[in-house]
């Protein structure tokens, strides 16, 4: 399985209420928020791992380039306009096959992540999107879906019935890309609307339900975050 991160936003909210600390680089419990994803994607197999950073983040950049791992990785240094395009600038490294992307700041437990990549690289799907009901994005994509969790829609707005919302992880193969590429000359822009994209073209999605997802934005966020990685320990 190949894995990308998206770690190129400059992280303006967490700057301005004074965490100097570029937002990969942010500690929880000790461990860069990058770092952990990276250690994450090496226990489920990662082929390789590609990481897309903002091009003012030269603290980012060295830190990475530091790493020594047992599998390729692919730093892209590139600031994008939105997320799509981060992922646009990630799509050289990832091939034809299948491939898993979350964003730098998406916390989760370590074993439903483990259990949804089995579930992905069995599913017959053209994508595998990760969704929790658990609402903590200040605005959450919600994921419209049927009783076998295929996706049906993207929406902005909470709307009656609703049960999830998109929790950041991205599973999806290689005829997902054209649309991508498609979507970029189109002049479209953020990653939900290439989602949409996805679904209008007629691909396969579903979603794989998490008990609980954070998405770390604000200083409040980071001891909330250590708090949910403490609890997975406390639950061993």
């Amino acid at each position: 399985m190949k894995y990308a991160i998206i770690a190129a936003g400059d992280g303006s909210r967490l700057v301005n209420e004074g965490v100097i600390t570029p937002k990969p680089l942010v500690r929880l419990n000790g461990e860069p928020m990058i770092d952990r994803l990276i250690r994450i994607f090496l226990a489920n197999e990662a082929e390789s791992i590609s990481v897309i950073v903002n091009s003012g983040m030269q603290e980012v950049y060295e830190h990475l380039c530091r790493l020594r791992l047992p599998v390729p990785l692919h730093i892209i240094r590139e600031s994008t306009p939105s997320s799509m395009h981060s992922l646009y600038e990630l799509s050289p490294t990832l091939g034809n096959g299948r491939f898993c992307l979350t964003t730098v700041d998406t916390i989760f437990r370590e074993d439903e992540f483990a259990q949804y990549i089995r579930a992905f690289k069995q599913a017959d799907t053209d994508g595998l999107m990760a969704v929790t009901d658990y609402v903590d994005d200040e605005k959450p994509l919600y994921v419209e879906t049927d009783r076998q969790l295929s996706v049906h829609g993207f929406r902005d707005d909470d709307y009656t019935g609703s049960h999830y919302v998109s929790g950041g992880i991205y599973g999806l193969n290689g005829k997902c890309i054209p649309v991508l590429k498609a979507c970029v000359e189109a002049g479209m822009s953020r990653l939900r609307n290439y989602q949409r994209q996805l679904i209008k073209n007629g691909l396969k999605l579903n979603a794989w339900p998490f008990s609980k997802i954070i998405d770390l934005d604000r200083p409040d966020d980071i001891r909330k975050a250590e708090q949910f990685l403490e609890s997975m320990t406390d639950d061993k």
